[in-house]
């Protein structure tokens, strides 16, 4: 990312598009292949979202300052009320890191993301902001009620669901008001809705499963349920322990098999969306597909996910999806999810050449 500084937060678009490539890899391969306006409008509104998830994420900020953070951040985005971009600015100023990485320089620059926001037409404003503020509510209660254990630490699967829902259910409900404005029938849009959140719940219990080893050393989040953990005899503490792998590998696969359960409401969704204001199958079957391969990866070594190998598809298979996803259509999304499902797509495509 650019060396921008801090300054007066002024709109900047260009550099908002940049920030998305240096902070996810998913969400850059889905704004490039996005069209305007929803290109613009997915980018800034995922910059928003992302502001709130690094400061919920921040293992040096004490609880107590966090949840302030995150409270005036809220303020500061709800158009109802008149606290500026610049309060969260200064809250937030003591807990940036010396040396930024690209997520805090994004927080850094919240004036500038939110100016750009600003500039957005009004229709799509409105349909971003409900679900930024529900995302930081519900952040702000996760980190109030584990303040006293220096992390997040899930206590069972139900609180694994509700958390996936505040920090990935929330954005599939942004992309969703994006997606129903304008002429869609209400059958459709009805549709969009039902499985809008079980779309954000597979990508982030994904995560969930193949990040255990750097959410635990290096935000000090557990989010491996402790009642999944106990029944394998595992303390949430020693999650990565080398003595634990085995048992702690079986937790991993539980939680990916959870993961899986969403597939079928996630294809739904995809088949149901309309290619309208830029909209495109494209930018979101790649993170799909994308999944549908990474649990496949966790089903044949769990363990990994557990030490700093970790578990993720190949930079060759991802290539490979970017290329069949470029010319993929409702009908053919099955049979897509069930190639990948069995075979590195890479390999499957070279096998049939």
């Amino acid at each position: 990312m650019s060396g921008r500084e801090h300054g007066p937060g002024e709109a900047d678009l260009a550099w908002c598009h940049e920030a998305v490539q240096g902070v996810s890899r998913t969400f850059a391969l889905t704004v490039d292949v996005l069209e305007e306006p929803m290109a613009s409008q997915i980018c800034v509104g995922y910059l928003l979202c992302r502001v709130a998830d690094t400061v919920e994420d921040a293992g040096h900020i004490p609880p107590e300052a966090q949840s302030d953070v995150l409270r005036t951040y809220r303020r500061a985005i709800d158009p109802d009320d008149g606290t500026e971009i610049g309060a969260f600015r200064e809250a937030v100023d003591e807990g940036l890191p010396a040396e930024r990485d690209d997520d805090w320089t994004v927080v850094a620059e919240a004036p500038t993301v939110a100016a750009t926001f600003e500039e957005l037409d009004p229709e799509a404003q409105a349909a971003i902001v409900p679900p930024v503020l529900e995302m930081v509510d519900g952040m702000a209660m996760f980190v109030d009620r584990h303040a006293t254990e220096g992390g997040l630490r899930i206590d069972d699967r139900d609180e694994l669901e509700q958390y996936c829902y505040y920090a990935a259910g929330t954005v599939g409900n942004l992309i969703t008001n994006l997606l129903t404005r304008g002429d869609i029938a209400e059958e459709r849009a009805d549709r969009l809705r039902e499985t809008a959140e079980n779309f954000g719940l597979l990508l982030q219990l994904v995560n969930v499963s193949k990040d255990v080893y750097d959410d635990y050393t290096e935000e000090n989040n557990v989010y491996l349920p402790a009642e999944w953990l106990e029944a394998e005899g595992v303390e949430q503490e020693r999650v990565v322990h080398p003595e634990n792998r085995e048992s702690s590998a079986r937790v991993v696969d539980r939680t990916a098999d959870y993961a899986r359960s969403f597939l079928d409401d996630a294809q739904a969704y995809l088949e149901t969306m309309p290619l309208s204001n830029g909209n495109t199958m494209e930018a979101w079957t790649v993170p799909y597909l994308l999944a549908v391969g990474t649990l496949r990866e966790l089903g044949s070594r769990p363990e990994d996910a557990l030490t700093e190998t970790g578990v993720k598809v190949s930079r060759q298979e991802v290539f490979a999806v970017m290329s069949a996803a470029s010319g993929v259509g409702r009908d053919s999304l099955a049979e897509l999810r069930q190639t990948i499902a069995r075979t590195p797509f890479h390999r499957a495509v070279g096998s049939a050449d």
